[in-house]
């Protein structure tokens, strides 16, 4: 992440490696980067996606725990879907708290791995289907590369995993992978491609699992604002293409904004 929803300013990044695609190394839309937040750096993230004729909104906000090397975040997601009985209902989901350490540091010879370790709390509102009303665990694995001067690749796997849904355990799987383009130091073309297979519990207490298979072009663009505490801001856009077996294909849309900023005052030269 800059490490879902979910690096360095560019400004930093272009002192530390002067490859065209490390100048942004934010967070995906769809999978993660692995890149936790440097020392004395926080990120605020907004993703907002249409899925189903539903919109899930999610803001994250991550936290570096004296250096690189160890994160926390917490992700409150906030959706407008029509729950089982078709009525229209809003809310609070489950919330998300995040740990991910960095056990590899992307360089010129090795790639970035930073796997993430979630709790998930049972805050949104089972009866309007808004959460799952289970406490329950989340891992990804990410995994990141800067494979020549303009292009970086990313991989994800993870699993989900809820204790007690009705007196069952669904667990549910992801596998991702991704290319990024970087035109320039500031703006990216994306390609992000998700495997997901997602076991729930039905209304009449039976197990069903769906897999969904989905690729999202996009593109992110990045202001640096090195006056204000090397503040980077990141817009980004794309359109998620989703096929699951006996549904219609589904065409989304999906937005991201996020701010990083230094919160530790600056060391005088």
């Amino acid at each position: 992440m800059a490490a879902c929803g979910l690096g360095a300013p560019a400004a930093q990044a272009e002192e530390k490696d002067p490859r065209t695609a490390a100048a942004v190394q934010d967070n995906s839309f769809l999978l993660e980067e692995a890149y936790n937040q440097e020392a004395g750096v926080v990120q605020h993230i907004n993703a907002l996606r249409r899925k189903d004729h539903e919109w899930f909104y999610a803001f994250t906000q991550e936290w570096p725990l004296g250096s690189q090397a160890h994160q926390f975040s917490y992700t409150v997601p906030y959706s407008w879907i029509r729950n089982d009985d078709g009525q229209r209902v809003h809310g609070l989901g489950d919330i998300l708290l995040n740990y991910r350490p960095q056990i590899l540091y992307e360089s010129a010879t090795s790639p970035g791995f930073a796997p993430r370790f979630s709790l998930i709390l049972p805050t949104g509102s089972k009866s309007k289907g808004l959460g799952d009303g289970s406490y329950g665990f989340q891992t990804n694995w990410a995994l990141s590369k800067i494979v020549s001067d303009r292009v970086t690749l990313h991989a994800n796997a993870g699993l989900t995993t809820l204790f007690d849904v009705d007196g069952h355990q669904p667990t549910s799987y992801n596998l991702g992978a991704s290319v990024i383009y970087a035109v320039n130091r500031n703006f990216n073309f994306m390609l992000e491609n998700l495997a997901e297979w997602q076991q729930s519990v039905t209304p009449d207490g039976l197990t069903a699992r769906e897999f969904t298979f989905t690729v999202s072009p996009g593109f992110r663009y990045a202001w640096n604002f090195p006056e204000l505490n090397e503040l980077q801001v990141v817009f980004g856009a794309a359109l998620p293409v989703s096929f699951t077996r006996d549904k219609p294909t589904d065409y989304g849309a999906f937005l991201y904004l996020s701010f990083e900023h230094n919160f530790l005052p600056k060391k005088p030269k």
